[in-house]
């Protein structure tokens, strides 16, 4: 089958995909290498199991073609196997990937993130996000002298480490002193940042958050975070992860002139390729590095942080991203998403039971009950019908290649979904629907 699209989701099975599950789950613990793709966060017997992608589609190992969204988790925002990302990997390929001193890409990459993230003085690389936010936060505890970290709690995630994953229902092994040093607070909220500062008067090392998520921030709010963070004395530090790209080649800072003492990007970054970069004031970079009198700060020290082929993939991601207009790209087919859905699920009579939500370039959605709360089980009815329809969509978030009538076909089998999501809430009761257990929310405490 090179497509799916079926009229009867109990018809639609995946085999091959079940089978193949079964031996990752007894291989590898949860079935996957990242929680946010394991088969508890899709509808039971519909976790597709990849074969391969080109573009905006990917194919399971059934054979069943999807249109995929959030693809990579938000890593893939060329497509898959992007031609010039490709050509550069290539490239490095055959002259050697990791050698016992510094390639000259390491310079070349490093001066064109600069370049492209003008905020930033100084860079380092290294292979995923966890490790270069915690690096971050590593660096503020050092330069400040203090130890208490303030994370965003309207953010889901930051590092797999100890100081914020004790915070999370997934706190198991853990050290209740480590967690303790992790304090909150809210997006958007001035005032509730200030009294927490104020409450840990001089133990504060950072504030890290995302500078937007699904809501814009509020103006004078990320300026307000700068000034709070300055009097305050502590550091301020931009998780860039998924704004980075997505909202300007130069991240959130670059959009809304806030510049941080210390930012993270990756994702993007390499378009499915393993890099992660910290970025930063120099003053506070150069501790980690030679040229200072001060106490050393183990910053980042990776073996594959700087692999020649994931610079060059990001280099080349770079540069498509400045010489094609890849972000207003990804706008216009998002707005173009967004308005299909909006209309199709108020065509249907659920507009405020599937809500699209986010900036067009980074568009989620909510499935709400009966009492408009949100629900795992609408969400297991809506996914379901996403993929017997050909849609592989845990998020609404856009790659580049797309095109038009990708999105126009999306917005079809939405409808199509819509219809079902009518008569689930009109009969009080999706379970029906369902096909099995509902999906899973990925911080939970017990399996």
């Amino acid at each position: 089958m090179d497509t799916v699209g079926t009229d009867d989701a109990d018809e639609f099975t995946l085999p091959r995909s079940r089978a193949a599950n079964e031996r990752l789950h007894a291989l590898v613990p949860g079935g996957a290498h990242t929680y946010a793709k394991g088969d508890d966060q899709y509808p039971e017997g519909l976790a597709p199991v990849i074969s391969h992608g080109r573009g905006a589609h990917v194919w399971d190992v059934d054979g069943n073609r999807y249109l995929e969204y959030g693809s990579g988790l938000r890593s893939v925002s060329l497509g898959h196997a992007h031609p010039r990302v490709l050509e550069a990997v290539r490239r490095e390929l055959d002259r050697g990937g990791n050698f016992v001193r510094p390639s000259v890409l390491e310079v070349e990459a490093a001066e064109r993130f600069l370049a492209t993230v003008p905020s930033a003085e100084m860079v380092k690389f290294a292979k995923n996000g966890s490790d270069v936010t915690t690096a971050a936060v590593r660096l503020a505890r050092a330069v400040t002298g203090r130890t208490r970290v303030a994370v965003c709690r309207d953010h889901p995630f930051f590092s797999v480490d100890d100081w914020f994953i004790g915070t999370t229902p997934m706190s198991a092994g853990i050290p209740a002193a480590t967690t303790e040093l992790t304090v909150a607070f809210p997006y958007g909220d001035l005032a509730a940042t200030e009294e927490l500062l104020t409450r840990y008067r001089d133990e504060v090392a950072c504030l890290v958050l995302e500078p937007a998520g699904h809501t814009e921030p509020p103006p004078g709010y990320l300026a307000g975070l700068r000034e709070l963070a300055d009097r305050h004395g502590c550091v301020l530090v931009f998780d860039e992860m998924i704004t980075g790209f997505r909202w300007s080649e130069a991240g959130a800072q670059g959009l809304y002139g806030v510049v941080p003492d210390l930012s993270t990007f990756g994702k993007a970054l390499g378009n499915g390729f393993a890099v992660a970069a910290l970025a930063g004031r120099r003053e506070l970079m150069e501790r980690g590095g030679l040229r200072h009198s001060g106490d050393r700060v183990f910053l980042l020290s990776t073996t594959h942080g700087a692999e020649t082929h994931a610079l060059a993939a990001a280099m080349a991601v770079q540069a498509t991203y400045t010489e094609e207009g890849v972000t207003a790209r990804l706008h216009a087919l998002g707005e173009r998403l967004a308005a299909g859905v909006r209309a199709a699920a108020a065509g249907m009579g659920v507009g405020e039971h599937v809500v699209v939500r986010g900036r067009a370039s980074n568009l989620v959605f909510a499935t709400l009950d009966e009492n408009r709360q949100p629900s795992q089980e609408y969400r297991t009815l809506f996914l379901r019908r996403l993929l017997t329809g050909g849609v592989l969509a845990p998020s609404f978030v856009v790659s580049s290649a797309l095109d038009e009538a990708d999105i126009d076909r999306t917005v079809e089998v939405v409808a199509e979904a819509c219809a079902v999501y009518r008569k689930a809430l009109d009969a009080g009761d999706p379970t029906p629907w369902l096909g099995g257990r509902p999906v899973k929310p990925v911080f939970r405490r017990f399996s």
